[in-house]
């Protein structure tokens, strides 16, 4: 239904549009693409979600003027473990953020890439700017404030806020998600329904997190991202040194 809901949202004052499918490399998002950019040139249009550099090159293609990386790594998406479909987050941003910078090298043409997927600590989106991205997905972190619209109750003795993924049942997208029959619902779900720690208001959290980003960012020796993508330098590391990185013993 994008020829009918595009129109109406840029009619209701949209600057920037994005096309959101849990597979992206796909002809019909491409469609979706190509109907929106010959129709409303003027918008800039994101799409994905993919996560190698063949989906890469297809979106750009197509005409996505910004492209977004990961499949299955959200906090409440369970495609992977549905469908077998996906790749680790960090593997991914970091293939397609190299097709990015040889997409740049050979047109001269920039493709932000925006990191969909695997951000729970406020350390993992300094990895995914790291790694490449230029803007982040953060649904699980912007739905834990007061500000998000869902409702905050009281679960085994903490507040929660409610979240669910798009793929789940409650989302009621079925247009999007069913295989095509005339029954409503879903064959199965590619998302959850569940809570996430209510966190406060929204302006106290996020100064620590952008407090946190900025000195590790220090600590890597950069004052913006474009230096920081560039120059910090990312290693693997055990699970040992995960325990070890925290209070133990």
């Amino acid at each position: 239904d994008y020829k009918d809901r595009v129109p109406a949202l840029i009619k209701a004052g949209a600057d920037v549009l994005c096309i959101d499918s849990s597979d992206g490399y796909s002809v019909w998002l491409k469609e979706t693409l190509e109907y929106i950019k010959s129709t409303y040139p003027e918008i800039p249009v994101g799409a994905g979600n993919v996560v190698d550099k063949e989906g890469f090159d297809y979106l750009v293609k197509a005409g996505a003027d910004f492209i977004k990386v990961g499949i299955g790594g959200g906090s409440i998406c369970i495609t992977r473990e549905q469908k077998g479909i996906g790749r680790g987050q960090a593997t991914a941003i970091i293939e397609v953020a190299k097709a990015r910078n040889d997409h740049y090298e050979k047109t001269g043409e920039y493709i932000p890439l925006c990191s969909d997927g695997g951000i729970t600590q406020d350390y993992h989106m300094v990895l995914a700017l790291a790694m490449g991205a230029d803007f982040l997905m953060m649904g699980r972190y912007f739905a834990r404030f007061d500000e998000s619209p869902t409702r905050k109750i009281m679960v085994n003795g903490n507040y929660m806020k409610e979240y669910w993924g798009e793929g789940s049942s409650r989302a009621r997208n079925w247009q999007r998600y069913d295989m095509g029959s005339d029954s409503d619902g879903l064959k199965f779900e590619e998302g959850v329904d569940s809570f996430v720690p209510y966190a406060g208001k929204m302006q106290d959290n996020l100064r620590v997190t952008l407090g946190k980003i900025k000195s590790t960012m220090c600590s890597c020796g950069s004052i913006d991202i474009p230096h920081f993508m560039d120059h910090a330098k990312i290693t693997l590391v055990s699970a040992t040194s995960i325990v070890e990185g925290g209070a133990h013993d």
